[in-house]
């Protein structure tokens, strides 16, 4: 963008104390939390949606896509545990949520639609954007995409999809998450242009209602997609592929439980918190409790057993854990859960474990993939009216084929997160360069940061997050 002042052409370039980019969950809670602080502060929120606080996760419409967690687990107030149960109990008694069988249960327990959840997050911001307007802060979205970033020595300076320019004194990488349905890719197998969206119900009622659908991936995902095809009529088989083959156990309410990684502070790896967590699961068992009860526990503690775990345990945890982990600790939620459950019964979804090996060619409106299924050399190909690619998030920047991701690595400004999950960064968020040192005025947080806390894609992990990097960002913003 340019302007021309006495014959001569001159860069505009808008400024604010803090740019954020994304405004999904993570970028909406630290501009709430920023917005909340004493002081006064300008920001910048750069999201191409045209909502702030939705991102991927909470941009749904389908009631039927619903939060895995229950009310009582998913507040945005990491200082109220109940902010979401009192939000909800004050809306469904205005008449802003429809009854349904599902109310008949105190409301903390409830599994609120995922576009509701995005309503909450929203008027959170609109409440903090008033309480920073009594100190002259300031809350702007500017919607468009950030394509390329530059580190000064003394502010960030970001250029926009649409030509804008942008510098403030630091900038946030809020990020969220990059399904890997909607992602492209470095190294594209052309799956996502075969497949549909796993969320997309107006593209899956064009299909014939009795046709077969193949999904890739048993996680989450899957159980949104099914969502979707049960919600569009579809009524056919469908063949699910993963790995291993494992499903998502369904959400419980179990009783609490003995926080034991509190109490032993000798559980220091990934294996011993394995071995110790199953030893407590065979215990609630024998006394004829939900072996979820001490699963619950460990969250609170993930972060740091991760971060100070060798790259060579990590390494073994997500090799030989990882699946069980994701199906036990990841869990439906109980209608959803039922549904699949349902579906199984009755023959109609079957899971298999096998490797997607890749596109082939088919004819007659029919998509075709080569599968391997585990324990088996061969390969073989199966066929189906539809695709959907339920393989979950895609965590390695280096495989995303967006520009800010792909010109932040080029220069260095970034380098991948143990494991090659998201991008390294000290405790306090600040980014590490290629080189390994500490940027002054880049942060990230919340899924950016899955390689250094393993958990950091929850809202209670973004809550928590955006209350500490706020309170770092507003300290540095006098």
């Amino acid at each position: 963008m340019t302007e021309t002042r006495s014959g001569q052409t001159t860069d505009v370039i808008r400024h604010a104390d803090i740019l954020i980019i994304g405004g999904g969950l993570s970028g909406t809670m630290l501009a709430a939390q920023l917005l909340r602080l004493p002081g006064k502060r300008s920001l910048l929120v750069i999201e191409p949606r045209a909502e702030l606080g939705r991102g991927e996760a909470y941009s749904a419409v389908e009631l039927g896509h619903t939060l895995n967690g229950n009310a009582a687990r998913m507040s945005v107030d990491p200082d109220n545990a109940d902010d979401l149960t009192q939000w909800l109990t004050d809306y469904i008694a205005a008449g802003g949520w429809p009854e349904s069988d599902e109310q008949h249960v105190p409301v903390s327990e409830l599994f609120p639609p995922r576009g509701l959840f995005g309503v909450y997050v929203q008027q959170r911001l609109a409440e903090a954007r008033a309480v920073g307007a009594l100190n002259g802060s300031t809350v702007e979205h500017v919607r468009a995409e950030v394509v390329d970033l530059e580190t000064l020595s003394d502010s960030v300076r970001l250029n926009l999809s649409d030509g804008q320019r942008l510098q403030g004194a630091y900038a946030v990488l809020a990020t969220g998450m990059f399904p890997a349905a909607r992602t492209p890719q470095t190294e594209s197998s052309g799956l996502n242009a075969a497949a549909l969206d796993p969320w997309d119900v107006a593209a899956m009622r064009q299909l014939d209602p009795q046709s077969t659908v193949l999904i890739i991936g048993s996680g989450l995902t899957m159980v949104d997609a099914v969502v979707s095809l049960e919600q569009a009529g579809h009524r056919g088989a469908i063949k699910v592929f993963s790995r291993h083959g494992l499903l998502p156990h369904v959400r419980r309410q179990p009783p609490a439980w003995a926080d034991f990684l509190a109490e032993d502070h000798s559980i220091r790896t990934p294996r011993q918190l394995v071995r110790e967590l199953r030893r407590h699961c065979r215990e609630a068992i024998a006394q004829g409790i939900d072996w979820q009860a001490p699963l619950d526990t460990v969250r609170a503690h993930i972060g740091r057993l991760w971060n100070q775990a060798t790259d060579e345990q990590r390494r073994q945890f997500v090799r030989h854990v990882r699946p069980w982990w994701e199906s036990h600790h990841h869990r439906s939620p109980p209608l959803s859960a039922e549904l699949v459950e349902r579906l199984h019964g009755e023959g109609r979804l079957r899971i298999q474990a096998a490797s997607y090996k890749g596109l082939e060619p088919s004819s007659g409106g029919e998509v075709s993939i080569r599968i391997r299924r585990r324990g088996e050399g061969e390969t073989v190909v199966v066929s189906g009216a539809a695709l959907i690619n339920s393989s979950g998030i895609e965590y390695d920047w280096r495989r995303v084929a967006r520009p800010l991701p792909q010109q932040l690595l080029a220069r260095g400004l970034v380098r991948p997160g143990p494991l090659a999950l998201g991008i390294a960064a000290a405790v306090d968020g600040a980014v590490l360069g290629e080189d390994g040192r500490v940027a002054g005025r880049l942060f990230a947080m919340g899924p950016p940061l899955r390689g250094m806390w393993w958990e950091s894609t929850a809202v209670t992990d973004v809550a928590s997050q955006a209350k500490a990097l706020a309170l770092r960002l507003a300290g540095a913003v006098l």
